[in-house]
């Protein structure tokens, strides 16, 4: 047995501790566009595209944390980085580091792994994988 194989024994855990660091990572940019916590450069209002944005980020990131519908979660938020990436930062460069879009592309296909592999070890509704 290698070491390799050793360690992945952990992976529902470190699956789980990725999940909540992510959802965390994600609900702060909900807090900065809503509550303007910790302080953005926007506070949209509620009715706009961008207040509608924040409310996703905060509901979507709260459900992540806790581990709650995990999968179904994932996959609207995936689709909501995906269009956001090309709504708001492809028109600006075809490259998303300089369309400031990378942060999209990699929210999107984290929350796809997440889609596909579940939530990890701990979560709030049982789920295993």
């Amino acid at each position: 047995m290698s070491a390799l194989d050793r360690v992945s024994k952990y992976a529902p855990e470190v699956l789980s501790i990725v999940r909540i660091v992510v959802g965390l990572l994600f609900l702060e940019h909900g807090t900065s566009k809503l509550f303007d916590f910790p302080h953005g450069p926007v506070q949209p209002a509620m009715n706009s595209l961008l207040g509608v944005q924040g409310v996703i980020e905060l509901v979507g990131g709260v459900l992540l944390v806790i581990g709650f519908l995990t999968r179904p979660v994932a996959f609207i938020l995936a689709g909501d980085m995906a269009v956001a990436y090309f709504m708001v930062h492809s028109p600006k460069n075809t490259f998303p580091m300089l369309n400031g879009g990378d942060a999209a592309i990699l929210y999107c296909f984290v929350f796809l792994i997440f889609f596909v592999a579940g939530p990890g070890r701990w979560a709030a509704d049982g789920s295993q994988k």
